[in-house]
């Protein structure tokens, strides 16, 4: 809930069960571990552990399971600060617990790995005009390549393991309007 900051969940196998209940933020905006402005993203791994991307303090938290205090895993507040966000949007988490942020203002996505954050698409605006970042999403294939969403198009980025930027477009597509 981007504008109560908070993150909520509901049981949809309970239908006695209708009330969503807070699971991180207090409804109020401020940057303490506990607190959002404006949770724009999440992502929940197999420890039902949550990660938020937290728009306007430019961080994600990571909230363990059953626990109301995140810790900022990404951006200059982080414990470990290898990587500045600027209205952080989209997160993934691989199999590794490597963790993938689409970065909103930067128009890029970085990633983590075992040396701290790198950008992995769109960085230091070197790419082409049909790289723009301005995205709603991001997904992995089994095999690694990344598909990005966006409002117009869908962009498919190659996995490349033996290259130093690890993914190269290989195609887009423009979605047909389907009125």
């Amino acid at each position: 809930m981007f504008d109560d900051n908070q993150v909520v969940k509901r049981s949809l196998n309970d239908p006695v069960d209708t009330s969503p209940h807070v699971v991180a933020g207090t409804g109020v905006t401020g940057t303490a571990s506990y607190e959002f402005h404006g949770p724009s993203g999440l992502f929940v791994d197999t420890n039902l552990d949550l990660y938020v991307a937290d728009y306007e303090n430019h961080r994600v938290q990571l909230f363990q399971y059953g626990e109301s205090n995140g810790t900022t895993v990404a951006g200059l507040q982080s414990l470990n600060p290898t990587i500045s966000l600027h209205n952080p949007t989209v997160i993934n988490l691989d199999a590794e617990k490597y963790l993938f942020i689409m970065d909103y203002f930067q128009e890029r996505i970085v990633g983590s790995g075992s040396y701290g954050f790198r950008c992995l698409v769109g960085c230091h605006g070197e790419e082409p005009e049909s790289y723009s970042l301005a995205r709603n999403s991001f997904y992995f294939d089994r095999s690694g390549n990344m598909f990005v969403a966006g409002r117009i198009k869908i962009q498919k980025f190659q996995y490349l393991e033996e290259s130093c930027s690890k993914f190269k477009l290989i195609e887009y597509s423009v979605p047909h309007n389907f009125n």
